[in-house]
């Protein structure tokens, strides 16, 4: 049986910014993964949009198909998507829907007629995760040796990407029986710089933290209520010339219906990624030549969607 294990509780909201930025290191040179408390976003609106989430994704499929996905923006059905390419089952069992930046017109909403409030819950709960995340990312800064106003300076937050992903794994009664394993999200590591993902405390999320490793060794992730599980992206990884690690994760089929909400908060489309000069030295030299955001993030996107 898989081993529970704890990761680091940062509370955004504590004094001693360098205690806490100390702690976020060991959190992502350790893991990964930490947890995040007094963030900001009170409990009425995190169930709000848990409820919201249900409701769309109680509503008929043709339906939500009206609202399948355009510029990364919209409904994902189950099976659509396979997050662990070298698998040759069908996609994972899951479906989900995509909110992305609230400035560019491009997301896709439900008609207020038939999910009254919903776009405004979705909105709300967006900008104030996005200020939590600038503010998280000023602490990484300090956690890696840098001014706190780091990724502001080289341009990462002059429209930063934050994506709301809303996630539903059907509980496993619920989905077609045949004989191959599919998981509600199969093996992978996150693309960009940080995700804050909000659970409802179904279990369910796993991590390996040594991925070049076999066997596999996969560890649960216990929920805290209230508290983001927040994990580091390949993007980060790159910047950090792997000091921080972007760790494999997966979430098994759940028993019961799951439900939970991911923010990816990703640099702005221009910024320059390349090796911070507090993680190379002669002895670890870079390991990765600079490159955009956007050409990294389009890439990683396109492989992922099952043809």
């Amino acid at each position: 049986m898989p081993e529970a294990l704890q990761f680091p509780i940062i509370d955004l909201s504590f004094p001693d910014r360098f205690s806490i930025a100390n702690l976020i290191r060991q959190g992502c040179v350790d893991h990964g993964f930490f947890y995040l408390v007094n963030h900001g976003i009170d409990e009425e609106l995190i169930s709000k949009v848990f409820e919201q989430s249900s409701n769309f994704f109680s509503l008929p499929i043709e339906e939500k198909m009206k609202l399948v996905t355009k510029n990364q923006r919209g409904y994902t059905a189950l099976y659509a998507e396979k997050l662990d390419t070298t698998l040759t089952t069908k996609g994972d069992s899951k479906e989900s829907f995509y909110i992305g930046p609230l400035t560019d017109d491009l997301n896709q909403w439900p008609l207020e007629e038939d999910l009254p409030s919903w776009r405004s819950t979705m909105e709300t709960y967006h900008q104030k995760v996005l200020s939590a995340g600038t503010k998280l990312l000023s602490l990484i800064a300090l956690s890696l040796k840098l001014d706190e106003d780091f990724f502001g300076k080289v341009g990462a937050l002059n429209e930063p990407l934050g994506f709301i992903r809303l996630l539903h794994y059907p509980g496993s009664g619920d989905l077609d029986s045949s004989s191959e394993e599919i998981y509600g999200a199969s093996a992978h590591s996150d693309y960009g710089m940080i995700t804050l993902l909000m659970t409802d405390g179904v279990p369910g999320l796993q991590i390996c933290r040594e991925k070049s490793k076999q066997p596999q060794v996969w560890e649960d992730v216990p929920s805290i209520s209230g508290a983001f599980v927040v994990n580091i992206g390949d993007m980060m990884e790159r910047w950090t010339n792997c000091l921080f690690r972007s760790t494999l994760h997966r979430v098994l089929p759940p028993r019961q219906e799951r439900y939970s909400v991911a923010f990816f908060m990703d640099p702005s489309k221009d910024c320059i990624v390349e090796c911070l000069e507090s993680c190379c030295s002669e002895a670890c030299p870079p390991r990765f030549p600079p490159i955009k955001a956007s050409d990294y993030l389009e890439e990683r996107i396109r492989l992922t969607y099952v043809k």
